[in-house]
């Protein structure tokens, strides 16, 4: 089987499990929290997206990885864990959904812009480029994307599901 097969059927069950496990576990425990309650897990989740900047290490990942795809991946995820902080540290606040909406639009951006790039540069076709780096888009990628629905789904819910029903 080709490499880019293997990578597309990698990410593929990525979205597939993460989304079965974010429908089974996660929304469940976090649909009937109070907004703030129930971002913060998920805000702190993408905290941990300066792992993106792995794609800039050599030795990690192939020096012949397009540096077109490398630095936009790894300096907006690196973007996207700041402006993750900063949400869960205003969370509850004006500023603090603000900064989360911010949030949310640039890290979906950024993801969906790292698929894009690494199919324009062939990264896709040459999927060993990313060397140790591989995982994230076929385990870390998939996880973020479903937790991006997530925000937004907590996000543009209807005030009154802010009550915690007991």
């Amino acid at each position: 089987m080709e490499a880019r097969v293997i990578f597309a059927i990698g990410v593929l069950m990525g979205v597939v499990v993460w989304g079965l496990i974010a429908a089974r576990y996660i929304w469940p425990a976090l649909r009937l929290r109070p907004r703030p309650e129930a971002l913060r897990p998920l805000l702190l989740l993408h905290a941990f997206r300066y792992a993106g900047s792995a794609f800039l290490v050599p030795g990690v990942v192939s020096p012949d990885l397009p540096d077109a795809f490398a630095r936009p991946a790894a300096y907006g995820d690196l973007a996207t864990s700041l402006l993750a902080l900063f949400g869960v540290a205003t969370l509850g606040s004006r500023l603090g959904t603000s900064i989360i909406w911010v949030f949310n639009i640039v890290g979906t951006v950024d993801l969906v812009n790292a698929f894009y790039q690494a199919d324009r540069l062939g990264v896709g076709n040459a999927p060993g480029l990313q060397g140790a780096a591989y995982f994230i888009p076929t385990v870390l990628v998939p996880l973020l994307l479903v937790t991006h629905v997530l925000v937004f789904r907590i996000l543009l819910r209807p005030e009154r599901m802010e009550v915690r029903h007991a």
